[in-house]
């Protein structure tokens, strides 16, 4: 069942973001400088690894934060969701090293993501 796999938060003053989430969950951050953009490392309350996720610079004024679900196919998925009503806002674009992600739209208006993780990344 696909479920949440990454988490995309989008910053205007990323220096100011990665402060706030530091400070306020304890957070850990991994520069890309080359991709502007840090990941993120969480723990479970119980002290397991959490959900991963990412921040970097706002792109468009109405983006905001952006959940990924994981999905074994994100071309099955893409047609799916525009069959179910939904829209795609990106394509299929690769993530270097890692897999594959999608933007898209549901039926409510909410923006989220499909991700494929790239079978040769493990």
């Amino acid at each position: 069942m696909p479920t949440i796999v990454h988490f995309d938060i989008a910053t205007e003053d990323p220096a100011r973001g990665k402060k706030f989430y530091s400070e306020l969950f304890g957070w850990n951050f991994q520069s890309f400088p080359e991709m502007q953009y840090d990941l993120i490392t969480t723990t479970n309350l119980d002290g397991t690894p959490g959900v991963g996720g990412g921040m970097g610079k706002r792109m468009d004024p109405s983006q905001r934060i952006t959940n990924y679900f994981g999905v074994k196919s994100i071309e099955a998925a893409m047609k799916k969701v525009e069959k179910l009503g939904g829209k795609l806002v990106s394509p299929k674009m690769p993530v270097p090293g890692m897999g594959y992600l999608a933007n898209c739209v549901d039926t409510e208006g909410n923006i989220f993501g499909l991700w494929e993780e790239d079978a040769k990344a493990k």
